[in-house]
């Protein structure tokens, strides 16, 4: 939306929401803006929102205020019930829109007519009609970027998307409910040269070697562009850009065929996010994931096989989870993670608006709505107490920006960018295993230990025994200590030996 606007001579500023409020309203009062938006993709955060506009009011910002995202386009009544002091909603895709808006409010021209506007008017909700979605996405320009950061030895990344969209309907996910309320497809994909064009450019002038593709499903196999994949790599190669960059994409297990992927990785594939959600049949089938484990498993087997890492996405609680399922989805993962391979990892689904996951909580009456968020209980009460012990366990290993699991990754990256770059140091493999080795430790004690626990839970043990339950988190801080600094130790080891070599090349 930055690029639109600036196309159309509009100047913007893009503001990191994590900045502390007094930060963002010095911003604010300095450009005296004649629109501040809040993007608001999901409920966790509205609160937090709400905050913000109310205390942007109170300190004398009268501009007009608009939203969008997903949370702000699917439940605008509700958006506008929580957050009273903003003037409109942009819902959906926002980039004309939005240009649209801006240009009326300088001009003092009507604005109430726009199209994927929403307002309330007289107290009551105004919908706007939906104009119909941009088919060609290479109609945009190309996004107007920050500073780029760097990803590892001083090498840049940026994030690109080669599509919009999903075609798949999981149903724990609100992406095609999204992009179903406008007309046109609901999956769209650039042209690959225009991808390449634009990674070119940053290449070029911006001095970008890491890609993060963020598209919900990457283009790997497309029914709309059966070729994608092959003329993007093809543009690749032409332009000398195999041996310069490397890239991440986000895809299902079930997508993955080792010929095309010992191609993608030829030219630059280093990483894949995987949508693996469970680990069971019955699992994949409540979510809709029309996938079945033997598929995810020759997936990840394929990932190991041509050495491209891999995170992954996994619902390990469910509303529907009891122990039996819980244990069968740590028996997967301990199949696929006890190599070190990559950091284990879990979630607890999350209700989303306007998924069926919430239609059918609401309909069974387990949905709880507390302060602007949604809740569910599990079948079983002794799972709720397992999942909260678990969850007071584990936080820090696995949500902190120091835990086990992001320094495991931070590591695996590092290592990552090492063998692209630096592979005329030939150590580099032995540190590799000695991380892998402690990520392979660190993810062993994780599940057995959740497995024990289970099996103390499942029971319905005497949660008064509170001395035993000590013990277990106490044993887990100590671990989480051992295993991150292990990590940092070998990296440290890593770094210096890297700078030592470059010392003695140049000398």
């Amino acid at each position: 939306m930055t690029s639109i606007l600036a196309k159309s001579g509009i100047m913007s500023k893009v503001i990191d929401f994590r900045k502390k409020k007094q930060g963002i309203l010095k911003i604010i009062k300095k450009i005296d803006p004649l629109l501040v938006g809040f993007s608001i993709l999901f409920e966790n955060y509205i609160n937090n929102f709400i905050d913000l506009a109310e205390y942007l009011r109170s300190e004398g910002i009268s501009c007009h205020f608009t939203a969008g995202g997903h949370y702000a386009s699917l439940k605008p009544e509700e958006l506008f019930k929580n957050m009273p002091h903003l003037d409109s909603i942009v819902r959906f895709e926002g980039e004309y829109t939005l240009t649209e808006l801006v240009k009326c409010i300088f001009s003092g021209r009507d604005w109430e007519k726009i199209r994927n506007l929403a307002y309330m008017k007289n107290g009551k909700m105004v919908l706007n009609s939906l104009r119909p979605l941009e088919k060609d996405l290479d109609k945009f320009p190309f996004p107007v970027r920050s500073p780029l950061k760097t990803y590892a030895f001083k090498k840049k990344f940026a994030t690109i998307i080669a599509g919009r969209g999903c075609v798949h309907n999981c149903s724990f996910c609100n992406t095609r409910e999204f992009y179903l309320q406008a007309s046109g497809p609901i999956k769209r994909i650039r042209k690959p040269e225009m991808v390449v064009r634009e990674m070119e450019y940053l290449y070029k002038k911006r001095g970008c070697s890491v890609f993060l593709f963020q598209d919900d499903d990457f283009p790997v196999k497309s029914k709309l562009m059966p070729d994608w994949i092959k003329v993007f790599c093809l543009e690749l190669e032409r332009t000398g850009l195999i041996k310069k960059i490397i890239w991440k994409i986000a895809c299902r297990p079930d997508e993955i065929e080792e010929e095309t992927f010992l191609l993608m990785k030829i030219n630059g594939l280093f990483q894949v996010f995987l949508g693996i959600e469970d680990g069971t049949n019955a699992g994949l089938r409540r979510l809709n994931k029309h996938m079945t484990v033997e598929k995810s498993l020759n997936g990840i087997n394929i990932l190991k096989k041509l050495k491209i890492d891999f995170d992954y996405g996994f619902i390990l609680f469910q509303p529907l989870t009891t122990f039996k399922s819980l244990n069968e989805n740590l028996d997967f993962l301990r199949y696929i993670c006890s190599d070190g391979y990559t950091p284990a990892t879990f979630l607890r689904l999350i209700p989303l608006y306007e998924t069926r996951v919430e239609t059918e909580l609401l309909k069974a009456g387990k949905l709880k709505s507390s302060d602007n968020l949604r809740e569910y209980d599990f079948l079983q009460e002794s799972m709720n107490h397992y999942y909260d012990f678990i969850a007071d366990c584990f936080t820090e290993w696995l949500r902190y920006p120091d835990g086990v699991e992001n320094i495991s990754k931070w590591a695996r990256n590092y290592l990552s960018v090492y063998m692209k770059y630096l592979d005329y140091l030939p150590q580099g493999i032995n540190f590799q295993r000695k991380v892998r080795k402690v990520i392979a430790q660190s993810n062993v004690f994780l599940l057995d230990t959740m497995y024990e626990l289970s099996e103390i839970f499942r029971e319905d043990c005497d949660l008064e025994d509170k001395m035993l339950l000590k013990s277990y988190k106490n044993r887990i801080k100590l671990k989480h200590d051992y295993f991150k600094n292990e990590i940092i130790s070998i990296m440290a080891n890593l770094l210096s030996y890297v700078e030592d070599q470059k010392i003695k090349t140049y000398m």
